[in-house]
């Protein structure tokens, strides 16, 4: 147990000394504060150490060789501070918020600011505390009914235009959702609703404020702000009713419940958790910077991409422009003109052969005609004989002496009268 120097007995003048027992002080001659604080300290020294229960409600352990616990009774809202070093806080290592436990210590007071503490010496665990295992079943009796699933999770908007905003009136939590959001999106308008945040009156409130906020049309996103707190400080927004009104929301809502460390069964119900009411208002609003730097760095890839599709169609017509076929059109009409010049050298031979094969072949019918023709023979000095009947004779046997003749020759016809008939003799050319 640490010693303290006992106050002098004198006032600070030196002129009277001080009263050694409570009743003795008078209005002319008090106590200072310290020797009061010295006497509290040494009565509580001599009180007796003794085992208590209770659950832990906070507990830091986070300097090496101490630990500091908040430890509150298991049925009335009564706590009572812990403290403890070397053994028991290496000991208290091992245990977490909503633990029920066992402490053995003393009784001591702090003199700087005469608070009453516990010292404690050692810690033993009891069971899981009732608080927390009642947390931990609700947690899983909802769990099964698919309230925490991610597919009941509604995005939330990119670019929301109003905020709906439950915290506690005054609160530390309003301001710094509200100032970091305008700082980052200056234009974003807030709906708040002010509830109880903690104690029996906090669920209610929490219930009523989200369904007002879920029924404005006007709010985009709903957030649930508080900051830090113990454990049952904390403990209205683990309340079922809570849990069940903000997974049915069908607005976005966020919550925003104590330190990062802190956790509510809220938190995942939710459609995003956010360690803190300030990282709330970041992760809800964009930055309009980075809007900017964003819109800027759009508008210069449309002007590179612009550019470099004016400057390929540049090129393309700089290219269509200096071909041949368009500095010298004409040639454009070489490759066809020689292609109708070939033609026609190939038609005009074709039609020459065509026209000799069909002289030819006429000349050789006009031939075999002249040569079949019966002037032919009469130009050979030959006559066709006929009766009057206008029969060729052929045999002397059809014609009879007397008989008129019609014989024609070359130059004409003759008509004769048969007056001999004599036998045939062999002619010569």
């Amino acid at each position: 147990m640490t010693s303290f120097a006992q106050p002098q007995s004198t006032t600070p003048q030196g002129t009277q000394p001080l009263p050694r027992l409570a009743r003795d002080t008078t209005a002319e001659n008090p106590w200072p504060v310290a020797l009061l604080s010295q006497k509290y300290h040494d009565a509580v020294v001599k009180w007796p150490g003794a085992w208590v229960e209770g659950q832990i409600s906070e507990i830091n352990t986070r300097r090496s060789g101490s630990a500091y616990l908040t430890v509150r009774d298991n049925t009335e809202d009564i706590a009572i501070s812990v403290s403890g070093f070397g053994r028991f806080a290496v000991l208290a290592k091992e245990f977490r918020q909503g633990d029920r436990v066992v402490l053995h210590g003393r009784p001591d007071v702090w003199m700087k600011q005469t608070r009453l503490s516990f010292l404690a010496d050692d810690i033993r665990r009891v069971g899981k505390g009732d608080l927390m295992a009642q947390i931990e079943a609700l947690r899983k009796r909802l769990k099964g009914e698919g309230l925490f699933d991610a597919d009941q999770k509604i995005p939330i908007p990119e670019f929301p235009h109003r905020i709906g905003l439950i915290c506690a009136p005054h609160a530390r939590a309003e301001g710094d959702v509200i100032t970091n959001a305008r700082l980052r999106w200056p234009t974003i308008d807030f709906v708040v609703v002010h509830a109880h945040v903690q104690g029996p009156n906090c669920p209610p409130d929490i219930i009523a404020a989200i369904e007002q906020l879920d029924a404005d049309p006007s709010v985009d996103v709903i957030i649930v702000a508080r900051g830090g707190g113990s454990f049952e400080d904390l403990m209205g927004f683990s309340d079922e009713g809570v849990v069940r009104a903000a997974a049915q929301c069908q607005t976005p809502i966020v919550s925003a419940i104590g330190h990062e460390d802190d956790w509510t069964l809220i938190d995942l119900a939710v459609d995003m958790r956010a360690s803190t009411p300030t990282d709330a208002a970041k992760r809800v609003v964009p930055d309009v910077m980075e809007q900017w730097q964003l819109i800027e760095e759009a508008q210069r890839r449309i002007r590179d991409r612009i550019r470099s599709r004016v400057d390929n169609e540049i090129r393309l017509i700089e290219g269509y422009a200096n071909r041949p076929s368009l500095t010298q059109p004409l040639t454009m009409l070489e490759k066809p003109q020689r292609f109708v010049d070939e033609a026609r050298m190939r038609l005009d031979i074709a039609m020459r052969r065509l026209v000799d094969n069909a002289e030819a072949t006429i000349e050789r019918l006009h031939a075999s005609v002249t040569a079949l023709s019966p002037q032919s023979v009469l130009d050979r000095g030959y006559a066709v004989v006929q009766n009057e009947h206008g029969q060729v004779i052929k045999e002397t046997s059809q014609v009879n002496e007397g008989e008129t003749m019609h014989i024609t020759i070359r130059s004409g016809m003759l008509t004769a009268q048969v007056q001999e008939i004599a036998p045939a003799t062999t002619l010569k050319d």
